[in-house]
């Protein structure tokens, strides 16, 4: 069963020059799937992020959430649906660093109104299994960057998303942390059955999901599986990148 739908994308951004970051893209992210997203700088990915994550609109095409449109929502309702249907793990964490991890954490259950039983409950639950249940009292800026993108992960999950969106959510940390956070990510994935869809240039990261779907000039331009051996699949990611002309460079840290 498809949790995401993603029907001829287009998007157009009309200036001076009209310039098609996307073009007629399709794919589906089944329940349960964790799904890399990659391409050379200015392929389109950030864009494809943010229309499934409704920041921005397509210029044509639609995409679906379990069978929901959200573009065709009301401003309101699209805030709502964003915040229900939806988590966000992103580069730079996007903590609040005047609250606490724990504070953090159940920020969405706060807005949502979950009694404090529950919210409890949840979060217990998702500290425990992020590892970070010893750190709740302290504040962003007393824990480390491994430990603050998990907290930003238990923020992201507490609400039980139908998709978790994540950004490049290793960009802003040095390797021990950034294996720690996808092996964290993996696990929810496996565990829970998360189904997740991660935009990423870095082919360490990508090689924990079980697909990566690569985009070049805002088009599909090929998809691999990862079988038994997740070794075998980081060496064919970093095979797909070198045809794709993506230098080492500008697969590295540039973003648009």
């Amino acid at each position: 069963m498809s949790v995401l739908d993603v029907r001829h994308l287009s998007k157009i951004y009309e200036g001076k020059v009209s310039y098609k970051a996307l073009d007629n893209i399709n794919f589906t992210v089944d329940k349960g799937e964790f799904v890399g997203i990659m391409g050379p700088s200015g392929s389109g990915k950030t864009t494809l992020l943010n229309m499934v994550s409704t920041i921005d609109s397509p210029t044509s095409g639609e995409v679906t959430v379990n069978g929901q449109n959200p573009h065709g929502l009301k401003k309101n309702d699209i805030a709502l649906f964003r915040r229900r249907k939806l988590g966000f793990v992103f580069q730079y964490f996007n903590l609040l660093d005047t609250l606490t991890v724990e504070e953090n954490i159940i920020l969405p259950l706060t807005l949502d109104g979950v009694s404090v039983s529950e919210m409890n409950k949840r979060l217990v639950d998702i500290t425990k299994k992020l590892g970070i249940d010893q750190i709740l009292k302290k504040r962003t800026y007393e824990i480390s960057g491994g430990q603050m993108q998990r907290t930003a992960i238990a923020r992201a999950m507490i609400h039980k998303p139908e998709l978790l969106l994540a950004d490049e959510p290793t960009g802003n940390l040095d390797s021990k942390s950034s294996k720690d956070v996808m092996e964290t990510l993996e696990h929810l994935n496996q565990s829970e059955g998360s189904t997740m869809m991660m935009v990423t240039h870095d082919a360490l990261a990508a090689s924990y999901c079980s697909r990566v779907i690569f985009i070049k000039d805002g088009q599909l331009y090929n998809e691999i599986y990862r079988g038994a051996n997740r070794q075998a699949f980081f060496q064919q990611i970093i095979d797909m990148l070198s045809v794709l002309g993506g230098d080492a460079h500008e697969l590295s840290t540039a973003r648009y």
